[in-house]
C-alpha cells in the first residue's frame, strides 16, 4: 500500500522542518537520490526552528552562573529559563528538579550515583542498556520480559512483594520501546511500586519525542530523556523529578558551580558547602547551548500539538505495517501483539536475508538509512528472535557475511520530521529486495556490510 493512497485523518499534521531534510546521497548503482533518514529511535534531525534559535542566540554567548557582563547574565538567565520550559514541557510538581545532564544515560547514572544505602532496584531485562546497567553499586533485581502489559504490571508486584518492605527500592521501566516503539503501562507499573513503598524512574528516550510525558499524570517519581532524539542537537539530557535523594547524594561531578562555599582548615584539609538545587549535579561550565537546544525542541513540540504529531506518525505506522502485509518473509518483532500501541519504532527480521546485508542494501541502493544490530537491548532482542537471552553480544552488527544468518534485526524509525515519500520509498524498496534481491555484491570490512566495490 503506497502512503499517499492512505487518507489522512484531518488532524494529522504536515512533517516539521527538520534539517538535512533536502541532503542528496550517492547511489551505488548510480546516480543520488534525497536521503530517506528513517533512524529516528537513535538520533532524530533537529528541528530547522531549533537550529535558527541555537543561531540567533549563538553570538550572546557567555559564561552561565560567573560573570557580571551582559552576556554572561543573558546567557544565564536563557540557562534557568530553558529549565523552567523543561519543567512545563514535563508537568513536573512543585519541588521537583530539573538536572541538565549530558543524555539518557548520563541521567540514569547520575540518578544512580544518588541512591540511598541499601537500596533494592527492579528492573526488566527489556530495557536499553543505558537503563539496564548503571545500577552496579545496587542489588538488582532483573525482571524478565513480559508478553503483555499486565503481565508486566503482575511481575513487578510480585517481584516488590518478596523485598525488604522498610528499605528503599527504585523501579525503572522504559515508556516506549527502542526495538518493538511499544507503549508501557507506566501509570500502572507506578502505582504497584507506590503501594509497595518504591519509587519508580522513567526512561522517556523514546517517549518524549512522540508523547506528552507528565511527571504528575503519571505519578513517576523521576524521568530522564535526551536532547538529541528529541530533534535537539547532541549533548544535552535531562533527569527531573523528586530532589531529595539528589540532595542528600554527594555530588555527581566535584567542581565549580556545585559548592556552595569551599575553605581551608587549620589542619590543611578543604571544608565544602554543596548547593542543594539542581547545580549540586552541574559542575564546571554548563552545556548552554544544548539546554537551550532542547528547551526550544520542547516549545516545538508542545505549539505543534502533540495529538496531531501523534496522528501523524500512527498514519506512517499503519502505512508500513499494511504496505509490507502481503510480504510474508518480512516479520515484525513484538512483545505485546502487532495491535499493542507503539511510537513509530518498528524492528524486523527478512526471512533468507542477513539483516547487515539487506540494511546495507537499502542504504546504498536506496538512499535509506535504517538501523540493524542489537540496538544496545541484546537480552530483549535475544528474547523476542528466540535464542538465549543471556548470551552476550555487540552494540553492532555481527560479523556474517550476505547470506548468512545473523542473530539482529533491522530497525526503521520516523517521527515529526518524516515526509510521506520516505516511508513510501522504504516500503517500496522492501518489496523490492525480497522480490528481486540485491542489485549490488557486499562484503563484511570491519564489522560492517559494505557494497563491495573492488570490482
Amino acid at each position: 500500500m503506497s502512503v499517499s493512497t492512505v487518507a489522512a485523518a484531518p488532524s494529522v499534521c504536515a512533517p516539521l522542518p527538520v534539517l538535512g531534510r533536502d541532503v542528496t546521497v550517492p547511489l551505488v548503482t548510480g546516480g543520488e537520490v534525497t536521503y530517506a533518514a528513517l533512524d529516528y529511535a537513535a538520533s532524530a534531525p533537529a528541528l530547522q526552528r531549533v537550529w535558527d534559535d541555537v543561531a540567533a542566540y549563538a553570538p550572546y554567548y557567555g559564561s552561565v552562573h560567573r560573570g557580571a557582563g551582559y552576556l554572561s547574565q543573558l546567557s544565564t538567565d536563557l540557562f534557568e529559563n530553558a529549565r523552567r520550559t523543561v519543567a512545563e514541557f514535563l508537568d513536573c510538581r512543585e519541588g521537583d528538579q530539573v538536572v541538565f545532564t549530558r543524555s539518557t544515560t548520563d541521567s540514569l547514572n547520575l540518578l544512580a550515583a544518588a541512591l540511598p544505602a541499601d537500596c533494592r532496584v527492579f528492573v526488566f531485562e527489556t530495557e536499553h542498556h543505558a537503563s539496564l546497567l548503571p545500577w552496579r553499586s545496587a542489588q538488582v533485581t532483573y525482571l524478565d520480559a513480559p508478553r503483555s502489559p499486565r503481565e508486566a504490571v503482575e511481575t513487578l508486584e510480585r517481584a516488590l512483594a518478596g523485598r525488604d518492605p522498610h528499605g528503599p527500592a527504585l523501579v525503572c521501566v522504559t515508556g516506549a520501546s527502542n526495538v518493538t516503539g511499544e507503549l508501557w503501562p507506566v501509570r500502572e507499573l507506578a502505582a504497584a511500586a507506590h503501594a509497595h513503598g518504591a519509587r519508580i524512574v522513567l526512561d522517556a528516550a523514546q517517549l518524549a519525542p512522540h508523547h506528552e510525558v507528565s511527571v504528575a499524570g503519571l505519578d513517576v517519581d523521576w524521568v530522564a530523556f535526551s536532547g538529541h532524539k528529541l530533534y535537539a542537537p547532541f549533548g544535552s539530557g535531562v533527569l527531573a523529578g523528586r530532589a531529595d535523594w539528589l540532595r542528600a547524594a554527594e555530588p555527581y561531578l566535584a567542581g565549580g558551580g556545585a559548592s556552595r562555599k569551599v575553605g581551608r582548615r587549620q589542619d590543611g584539609g578543604v571544608d565544602v558547602e554543596w548547593h542543594d538545587s539542581a547545580a549540586r549535579h552541574e559542575a564546571g561550565s554548563p552545556n548552554v547551548i544544548g539546554a537551550y537546544a532542547l528547551a526550544s525542541a520542547c516549545k516545538a513540540l508542545t505549539e505543534a500539538g502533540f495529538d496531531a504529531l501523534v496522528a501523524r506518525e500512527q498514519y506512517l505506522v499503519r502505512a508500513v505495517r499494511d504496505g509490507l502485509a502481503d510480504v510474508p518473509e518480512v516479520r515484525f518483532l513484538s512483545l505485546f501483539g502487532d495491535d499493542a500501541p507503539r511510537v513509530g519504532v518498528l524492528s524486523f527480521v527478512v526471512e533468507g536475508w542477513n539483516s547487515s546485508h539487506f540494511a546495507a542494501a537499502l542504504s546504498a541502493e536506496y538512499g535509506i538509512g535504517v538501523r540493524d544490530g542489537l540496538f544496545c537491548a541484546h537480552p530483549l532482542l535475544r528474547t523476542l528472535l528466540g535464542s538465549d537471552p543471556q548470551a552476550q553480544g555487540e552494540c553492532g552488527s555481527p560479523e556474517a557475511a550476505p547470506g548468512e544468518k545473523s542473530l539482529n534485526a533491522i530497525r526503521v524509525s520516523f517521527g515529526a520530521g518524516t515526509p510521506d515519500e520516505h516511508v513510501e520509498r522504504f516500503v517500496r524498496a522492501v518489496k523490492e529486495l525480497v522480490t528481486d534481491g540485491a542489485k549490488w555484491s557486499y562484503r563484511t570490512e570491519d564489522g560492517r556490510c559494505v557494497p563491495d566495490t573492488s570490482a
